[in-house]
């Protein structure tokens, strides 16, 4: 029997639903809604997850509430394109995740007893393995790989790679190897751009963020949560170098400008020193 909180849940959705069935309907819907397409909507999808993740890096419910409802609203925007394209509908959607999470989960929906998040994990994997095997290819790991990063931020994906192919035992002898490896990629950086080979330097670009998060992994370190991290410092630090600017940055000099970002640094390092205390 269905209580009353879940009912006005169910409204809600079906609300939603309604909502952006009127935004893509023909008559009398919206011209922007009617013109997209799942590939069209990919850099909203990307920036509403995005949104989520900074909301609860933030410790905002409010905002972290607001994002999920944008998030909410890309998922149902894309299972209205594909029932309008009579494909499938949201009601298979959610049928399809349902099915996964019970099959995947034998130790709640089953007889299975597993312990430890160890446990889980490698039952997890065994279960995906089963619905979708590599057996006709002679390189499944590389297979799953690229299956499992195209999905994944650059930074996730180089992540997964170093953690998967280092469990298969193609890893690095020592962290010296690592930093070697560093310094040789930065020498071939500095030559393709002597040489103004660009398309070269942009694969060593590439190369020596991927070695860096080799190094990452070595230290158990999240190279993308650090980034995060270092973006936020530069703006408030920007912010407080921008303020006392009042935005006339041409007419100060080189040496000036120095000045002020290291005390830009120190204070917004005093700021959250202090506010870590409170």
């Amino acid at each position: 029997m269905v209580n009353k909180e879940s009912n006005t849940f169910i409204e809600a959705i079906r609300e939603l639903i309604t909502i952006v069935a009127a935004l893509r309907s023909p008559v009398g819907g919206c011209p922007w809604d009617l013109a997209q397409t799942h590939n069209s909507l990919i850099p909203y999808l990307l920036e509403e997850a995005n949104e989520v993740a900074d909301a609860i890096r933030n410790g905002d419910d409010d905002n972290l509430k607001e994002e999920l409802g944008d998030l909410l609203l890309q998922i149902v925007l894309h299972t209205q394109i594909a029932e309008d394209e009579n494909r499938f509908c949201l009601k298979e959607v959610a049928e399809s995740i349902n099915q996964k999470l019970i099959r995947r989960h034998p130790h709640v929906f089953g007889n299975e007893n597993l312990e430890t998040i160890n446990e889980v994990k490698k039952s997890w994997e065994l279960i995906k393995r089963a619905e979708k095997p590599f057996l006709q290819s002679k390189s499944p790991i590389s297979d799953g790989l690229k299956r499992k990063v195209r999905s994944q931020t650059p930074i996730y994906g180089a992540m997964e790679i170093s953690k998967k192919t280092a469990n298969k035992g193609f890893k690095w002898e020592n962290v010296e190897s690592i930093w070697d490896k560093v310094d040789e990629e930065l020498r071939e950086l500095k030559e393709a751009l002597n040489k103004k080979d660009f398309s070269n330097a942009q694969e060593e670009l590439g190369d020596i963020i991927f070695t860096l998060i080799n190094i990452a992994h070595w230290f158990d370190l999240n190279p993308e949560e650090g980034l995060n991290g270092t973006n936020q410092r530069f703006l408030d630090r920007f912010s407080y170098f921008e303020s006392n600017l009042e935005g006339n940055f041409s007419k100060h000099s080189s040496n000036d400008l120095f000045k002020l970002w290291k005390t830009a640094k120190n204070e917004t390092y005093k700021k959250k020193k202090k506010n870590s205390f409170t």
